[in-house]
């Protein structure tokens, strides 16, 4: 059976995530506490206790996710004797998600990657003036009709599909009247609904091209090494190995589209047949059911789910 390990992105944020796995287990308690050594700050403690506030800021949900993936992972690791070289087949992980997939793998250390989500974080959030910007999820359309409406919408400003999620679940993304355009001509077009997300920034879209910039040169120094299972990643929704690639996506990647139905087909045609959503919530779990319904999907994300592990990973 051949499996594939998903990593959750921002979205997925709850204040208490991670907590009773940390509270149980020492190696992800070693987790949270390596990632707050990186950070210089206590970012555990907001992420267990919140205030949601905080923790949902862009620089602190961006680590805080990929900090309570990893601790689930290492859990995983250490209770089942899961190894990530010997039983996945990929690793992928949705925007933010690719870091934790690339810790996952080996490719990143992770203090390496708690320290450039933060910044991938602030710079996201200052590439554009809070509310100048918009995303909104068009729900009930499919990739292909959804780029209809981001083109004519584009006509007011940046529209471009930022995330093809999964059949009827598509989101667009730019400026702020373009995005809402593009909600009415949604509504006009049948859509069943067309809802504006709250977040922070335009993501995935050409205005963040200064937060690009911004990760090319703080990936440029950054020590990638080659994972060791593939990853599949957002932008080529196809599996990559060579690091010098995969430095020259997670650039592309932040401007460029999330190709994540694209991704989970190629993953069902590579003959995986079993999923595991690794860290906070089930929203890729939710997708999946969508894109690959015949693929297993379970996931790991508090104590309780490593029981339904136990035995089943050998």
């Amino acid at each position: 059976m051949k499996k594939a390990l998903l990593f959750p992105g921002q979205g997925s944020q709850t204040v208490g995530m991670g907590k009773e796995l940390a509270e149980q287990f020492p190696a992800a308690r070693a987790v949270f506490d390596e990632v707050d050594g990186a950070l210089s700050q206590k970012l555990s403690s907001v992420i267990f206790d919140g205030p949601q506030e905080i923790l949902t800021l862009t620089e602190n949900a961006q680590p805080a996710i990929m900090a309570t993936s990893i601790a689930a992972l290492r859990v995983l690791e250490k209770e089942t004797g899961f190894s990530v070289r010997e039983q996945a087949a990929f690793v992928l992980g949705h925007s933010l998600g690719e870091y934790s997939a690339l810790c996952a793998a080996g490719a990143l250390t992770l203090s390496d990657t708690a320290k450039l989500l933060r910044l991938r974080g602030q710079a996201m959030q200052r590439a554009m003036p809070a509310g100048q910007g918009a995303m909104a999820a068009l729900l009930g359309a499919d990739y292909a009709l959804a780029k209809e409406i981001a083109d004519e919408a584009a006509r007011t400003g940046v529209c471009v599909v930022a995330n093809d999620n999964a059949p009827g679940q598509v989101v667009v993304s730019g400026a702020k009247a373009a995005v809402e355009r593009a909600c009415e001509i949604a509504k006009s077009k049948g859509v069943k609904r067309a809802v504006l997300l709250d977040v922070s920034a335009p993501f995935h879209c050409p205005l963040m091209a200064p937060a690009a910039q911004a990760m090319k040169e703080a990936l440029a120094s950054a020590k990638i090494s080659a994972p060791c299972v593939p990853l599949v990643t957002n932008v080529t929704a196809s599996a990559e190995s060579n690091p010098d690639v995969i430095r020259r996506l997670l650039v592309e990647q932040v401007t460029g589209m999330v190709r994540w139905r694209e991704s989970i087909l190629y993953i069902k045609d590579q003959g995986v047949t079993r999923a595991i959503e690794i860290g906070a919530g089930k929203v890729l779990a939710g997708l999946n059911k969508r894109i690959a319904p015949e693929m297993e999907t379970s996931n790991v994300g508090i104590p309780a789910d490593l029981a339904a592990m136990t035995g089943m990973e050998h």
